[in-house]
């Protein structure tokens, strides 16, 4: 995701549901590059990044999108990486510039970027309006927007052939998870809004595409990370007891279900 850290949670409830801080986040970390990277690349070598290009990489998350962005631009570009908790990042070395920052809540940078990019912060953020609106207006003229999404309503299953007991469970966890989060201000429906919106704010030469992983190891991973990091809530919210956690994470180890995670929707356009 990753976003990961870019939640503005709605008042009266607990925080951000999958804090950066907590120990599984590097696992979540992990796991999403591996699944997502991929798909973003070669998102990336479509759009024609190359070097010279100023990035800007919001609610950056993970290392993997920020490192590769840095390879590409090399030392004529620029990219800014942004998160409102960094403590992830360690130290930057040029052309990478590590910021504390909200997109939503705080001033958009004053330069001009030729690519802004985003993956799994919008679906999160409360004020999502303002945020798309503050990456927009940092695009060059020519400059492209990708976003990219997830959306759970559109496959709300993390085990889709459920075929027995083990995945009846998975799914009703996964449901559980699905409740903490939308009760957080999550749109579990967002990525599919992500075209439209685009063309709405002016961009042209919209496009998107979908990537939905499936029976992948790293989907095992980011399972067992995520139930882990909000099993307290699930219990506290009455949706799982203990027992029935550490039967789901007992059934994900063994490594014989087929999990999958939402569908990830690209979306880009050019400012004109």
């Amino acid at each position: 995701m990753s976003r990961h850290g870019d939640a503005v949670p709605p008042s009266g409830t607990e925080g951000y549901l999958l804090d950066n801080r907590q120990s599984e986040a590097g696992e979540r970390f992990t796991a999403l590059s591996e699944l997502f990277d991929p798909s973003t690349f070669r998102h990336f070598e479509r759009l024609g990044v190359g070097p010279g290009w100023r990035c800007w990489e919001v609610g950056a998350g993970g290392t993997g999108v920020t490192r590769w962005l840095a390879g590409r631009v090399g030392a004529h570009g620029r990219v800014l990486a942004t998160d409102i908790d960094i403590s992830w990042a360690g130290e930057a070395a040029p052309p990478v510039e590590l910021r504390r920052h909200d997109v939503a809540a705080d001033a958009p940078p004053a330069e001009r970027f030729d690519l802004v990019h985003a993956r799994l912060v919008l679906v999160h953020v409360r004020d999502r309006e303002t945020a798309l609106r503050n990456m927009i207006g940092t695009l060059e003229r020519g400059g492209v927007l990708l976003l990219e999404d997830a959306d759970p309503a559109l496959q709300p299953l993390v085990s889709p052939d459920e075929h027995g007991p083990a995945q009846r469970l998975a799914n009703r966890l996964r449901q559980g998870f699905r409740t903490l989060l939308a009760e957080r201000g999550a749109d579990l429906s967002y990525g599919r809004t992500l075209p439209r919106l685009l063309r709405e704010a002016g961009l042209e030469q919209v496009a998107a595409d979908a990537w939905f992983p499936l029976a992948l190891p790293a989907c095992r991973t980011l399972e067992a990370a995520t139930v882990r990091q909000v099993r307290g809530r699930l219990v506290a919210a009455g949706l799982a007891t203990d027992a029935e956690i550490d039967e789901h994470l007992a059934n994900v180890a063994r490594g014989d279900m087929d999990l999958a995670t939402g569908p990830m929707i690209s979306a880009w356009g050019r400012r004109p």
